[in-house]
Parts: C-alpha cells; structure tokens; sequence
C-alpha cells in the first residue's frame, strides 16, 4: 500500500461507518433542500467518468455545491476543495462542513500546498472524486468564466486522472422555482509531469471548454425581497458587495479602456 492510500482521509476523526452515514445523510438532505426550493436538473452532455476524477465547475452563488451535490451520482464519492479557512473549528458553516466530511480546507495563503496536494491524493486514492470552483470567487454574469487558477489541473496531473469540467447555469440569483441546470463536459484527460507549460496548457483547454459551455447562459433576473435576501445572505463578495464586484469587473474589462 502507497503512502497516499494509507494517509487519512480529511474531515473528522470517525469510523468508517460513522463516515458514511454523515455522506449519505447529508447528501439527502441537501438534495431535498436543493429541489424543494429551486427546478434543478442536469442537461445532456457527457458521461461522467467512472472512477475518481478532479471535478471544475464555474462560481456564482454560495449554492453551486449543493447544487452539484443534489444533481451528481453518490459514487464516487463527492469532495469539495475548500473553503480557505485557517481554522475549521471556528464557525457554524465551518463546523457543519467538517461534520458531513466532504470537505477538503486548505489554509489562506497558500502555504498549506503540500498538505491540501497530500489530502486530495488520499481522496483519490480512496476511489472519489474532488470538485474545485476553478475561478476562485463568485461573480455573477451567467455567460462569463473568470480567469481559472491552475489547482484543477495541478491535482488532476499530479493525481493521474481526468479533469471535468461541469458548468452550472441560473445561481446568479435564488429565485423560488428558479431553473438551474447542470452540464458535464468531456473529460480532459491529461499525462505527464505538472509543469509551468503543461499546467497553462490543461488550464486553457478546461477554460475553453467550461467557456463554450456557458456562452449562450443567459443573465437571471433579480428576484423578490426573499429571493434577494436568500441569495446575498451567505455570498462571500471579495470586493464587498455584488454592486463593488459588478463595478470591479467593469473596470477590468478591455472595453473599458
């Protein structure tokens, strides 16, 4: 047995069995949750592979894992990476993720690397799969993909498995009933050693392909009061606000020049 399969797996220190009663159960009920408030469903598009796999998806809402997780397969079973927390134990929302166990945290900085790489290794070992939101942040233009960091392709290469990417569509805003869905894309399946090249190469063809994917989305209407509150209760805006992230982005663009 390698190091990587003998090395623990993240999250709380159970039994195995303990383990699988918090997936299973938290996967039921965040897919209860999920369709009881919004029409989820997953759209036509490639098969998932059937082992374990590096998943990217595109960032706008604080729902998009637990759309991913009311929409995919329970197995294999589904790691997110993240959140970048310095201590797990500190808050609700951290204390709820250590418990389900699909957490992969990683601290600010990063200068947890060698860790995080050694925890998704066990994960994959382990025969499940572990989702990234590529770009790092929200952001809420439903036809856009911000730029990718190369984590997707560094695990992917690093681990010997395919990189897929998954594109959500309607989470800019929670509306009751809103529709969302959920495509798979082809899986990129890349060889070789992780280099500076070879990273830029994989993290240009994932953003291509997440990019195609989404390019026809269009942007969601605000929602009512309720909708409104729902969505921004739990976003996490860098920049502060939607408002400060949609003026941010103005200023990046080219067209601004």
């Amino acid at each position: 047995m390698t190091e990587t399969a003998r090395r623990p797996l993240p999250g709380p220190n159970v039994s195995p069995w303990r383990r699988t009663i918090r997936y299973w159960l938290s996967r039921g009920v965040v897919a209860v949750l999920t369709r009881a408030y919004l029409r989820v469903h997953r759209d036509e598009g490639a098969p998932l592979p059937d082992g374990p796999a590096i998943y990217c998806f595109n960032h706008m809402s604080w729902a998009d894992p637990f759309v991913v997780m009311a929409l995919l397969p329970y197995r294999p079973r589904l790691w997110f990476f993240g959140p970048k927390e310095e201590d797990m134990g500190v808050g609700g929302r951290n204390r709820v993720m250590t418990w389900t166990g699909t957490a992969i945290p990683y601290k600010p900085g990063k200068n947890d690397l060698l860790e995080a790489t050694r925890r998704v290794g066990a994960v994959i070992a382990s025969g499940g799969v572990v989702a990234i939101a590529g770009e790092g942040r929200i952001h809420d233009r439903e036809s856009e993909i911000l730029p990718l960091s190369e984590g997707a392709a560094y695990f992917a290469m690093r681990s010997g498995v395919p990189l897929v990417p998954i594109a959500i569509r309607g989470t800019s805003w929670l509306r009751f009933g809103g529709r969302v869905s959920v495509r798979v894309g082809e899986a990129i399946a890349l060889e070789g050693r992780p280099t500076r090249e070879a990273l830029a190469d994989a993290t240009d063809r994932l953003t291509a392909a997440l990019t195609a994917m989404v390019a026809d989305a269009p942007d969601v209407e605000p929602p009512g009061r309720v909708g409104r509150w729902l969505t921004e209760r739990f976003n996490d805006w860098p920049e502060g606000s939607r408002e400060a992230a949609r003026a941010a982005g103005v200023a990046r663009s080219p067209s601004a020049d």
